[in-house]
């Protein structure tokens, strides 16, 4: 009998604006013990820690660091005038892995530059990426590179699967694929055929349902396909609960008793 698919919670999108301690609270409140968190570094690595272990949770993944969110970046690896910048967020993120042992980190390479050839800035975003994932894996961090659609997040470098997969075969192996559900069926679809041909360089799986970017089986994704299509593909980390609740009174997380899923 197959093993259940196991399930973390990315508590930046499923408490959107609320305190980090409350979002911890929430998280064990809901029977997990791991989560995924967007931005660490806006927090006290003593503090994050202690409150972590305090709940008994434990981190799987995060971002690198992303520049001003709240501004619209998402991401810096591609900017030729941050490269030191975030040379320097990579060494703050092989600290936190030191101390708190994710394995695996999410790096966007943030906005189109137009007036930068896009070979250019995507060559860059290689380099760079890949200087990350070499200094990451001695504390045992994978990167991981994603495209964010273009509906949301317009603008970006990496705006498509092809871009993706082809910043990744350029850095053979070093650098994973996070395979976003949400993203990849509001800028492509064909869900299944993906998954089963992404198999080989997928690091890490994030789910939500469209286009609300809310909780699976409250849109237009068939989620019972799209994990059996998982479990078929032979993925066994985690997958990333990043979704909102579409209601306040709803159990956000009733779907994982249908798809055979589980909390870690």
């Amino acid at each position: 009998m197959a093993e259940p698919l196991r399930c973390s919670l990315n508590i930046s999108f499923h408490f959107p604006g609320a305190p980090l301690l409350e979002a911890l609270d929430g998280a064990a409140a809901a029977g997990f013990h791991t989560i995924e968190l967007l931005d660490p570094f806006s927090t006290d690595l003593d503090d994050l820690e202690r409150e972590l272990e305090r709940r008994g949770l434990r981190l799987d993944l995060f971002n690198l660091p992303m520049g001003d969110f709240a501004a619209g970046d998402r991401g810096i690896a591609a900017d030729p005038e941050r490269r030191e910048e975030f040379r320097r967020g990579v060494e703050q993120a092989v600290a936190l892995a030191e101390r708190l042992g994710p394995t695996k980190a999410n790096g966007l390479p943030g906005r189109r530059i137009a007036a930068m050839p896009e070979s250019a800035q995507l060559a860059l975003a290689v380099e760079q990426l890949g200087w990350a994932a070499d200094r990451l894996s001695d504390v045992g961090v994978r990167v991981n590179a994603e495209l964010l659609n273009p509906v949301d997040a317009p603008g970006m470098l990496l705006r498509d699967l092809a871009m993706t997969e082809q910043l990744v075969d350029a850095l053979d192996g070093r650098v994973g694929l996070l395979l976003d559900i949400y993203h990849l069926q509001r800028t492509h679809g064909e869900l299944l055929p993906t998954i089963e041909r992404t198999a080989g360089i997928t690091g890490h799986i994030q789910i939500a349902d469209a286009p609300g970017r809310t909780e699976p089986g409250s849109g237009e994704i068939n989620f019972g396909n799209v994990l059996a299509a998982v479990a078929a593909s032979g993925y066994a980390g985690l997958i990333g609960c990043e979704f909102r609740p579409s209601a306040p009174d709803i159990d956000p997380f009733a779907w994982m008793a249908e798809v055979d899923a589980v909390k870690a």
